[in-house]
C-alpha cells in the first residue's frame, strides 16, 4: 500500500456488472472498515486506463458481448498486468475468470484472446449451469467449503500454470468437477452471491495478501449462521 488507505480497483463495472458482482468490492471495503482500516473503491470504466498502483482488483460477470468488449479493452493496456507483476491480488468472477484466462469461445462461436494471466481456456458447455454450488476448497485457499450461485455455460480447462480453487461437491463449476482457477495471487471463480459476502474466509485471504499476513477472523455470528444454512448444517 502507498498509504494507510487500501485502494480497491473495480474493473469495468459498467460492462461486467450483470450479476451484482460489484458487491465483492463493497464486501472487501466493509471488512476493512470493521477492522478500522480505511479503503477506497476505485471504479475503472470503459475507455479509462487501469491504474497499476491499486492494492487489489475485482472483475465481475457479464454476457458474451460484454465479455468480449472487456477482454479487448483490457488487453490493449498494461495497467493490470503491471499490477500483477508487482504482486497485487486480482479476483475475477464468471466472465472475469474467462477474460483473465488464455482464451474463450462464446456460444455464437466467436473466439477471443484473454489476458493470459490465468492458464485457462473456455468453450461453451452442452447445457447451461444454473443453481447453488458447494466446493471443497484446496487447503491453500481455506478450510471452509465455498458456496455460491452459478449461471453460466462455460466449460473451462486449466493448463499446468493454474490450479483450481477446489473440487465441486454440488453443482457444475468448471465442468470437470473442479471449480475456479488460481495462479499466484490471481483468483477466479464462477460463483456469484456476491461470493465474497457468502465466503468471508476467501475475502480475508485476498485482504491478507494485500497486508502481507493473515488477518484475524471477525466475530460475526450472523454470517456463520447464514453459511450453515447454505451448507444445510444445523446448530
Amino acid at each position: 500500500m502507498t498509504d494507510s488507505t487500501v485502494h480497491i480497483g473495480l474493473i469495468l463495472p459498467d460492462v461486467l456488472g450483470t450479476y451484482g458482482d460489484s458487491g465483492n468490492a463493497t464486501v472487501l471495503a466493509q471488512r476493512l472498515r470493521w477492522r478500522g482500516t480505511r479503503s477506497e473503491i476505485v471504479p475503472v470504466l470503459l475507455g479509462e486506463p487501469v491504474p497499476d498502483s491499486l492494492d487489489l482488483y475485482v472483475l465481475g460477470g457479464g454476457e458474451d458481448d460484454a465479455q468480449i468488449l472487456a477482454a479487448q479493452q483490457l488487453s490493449g493496456q498494461p495497467g493490470l498486468r503491471r499490477a500483477v507483476e508487482r504482486g497485487a491480488p486480482v479476483f475475477g468472477v464468471c466472465a472475469g475468470l474467462q477474460v483473465l484466462g488464455s482464451w474463450f469461445r462464446t456460444s455464437s462461436g466467436t473466439q477471443q484472446q484473454g489476458l493470459g494471466l490465468l492458464d485457462a481456456s473456455t468453450v461453451p458447455g452442452r447445457r447451461r449451469a444454473v443453481g447453488e454450488v458447494v466446493v471443497r476448497l484446496d487447503p491453500a485457499f481455506g478450510r471452509e467449503p465455498l458456496t455460491g450461485f452459478e449461471n453460466h455455460r462455460g466449460h473451462t480447462t486449466l493448463g499446468p500454470g493454474s490450479v483450481p480453487l477446489g473440487r465441486v461437491r454440488r453443482g457444475t463449476g468448471n465442468g470437470d468437477r473442479t471449480e475456479g482457477a488460481c495462479t499466484g495471487r490471481i483468483v477466479a471463480t464462477y460463483l456469484h452471491g456476491p461470493v465474497l459476502a457468502r465466503n468471508p474466509g476467501l475475502a480475508d485471504l485476498l485482504l491478507g495478501w494485500v497486508f502481507g499476513h493473515d488477518l484475524p477472523p471477525l466475530p460475526l455470528p450472523e454470517v456463520a449462521a447464514l453459511r450453515r444454512a447454505r451448507l444445510g448444517r444445523r446448530g
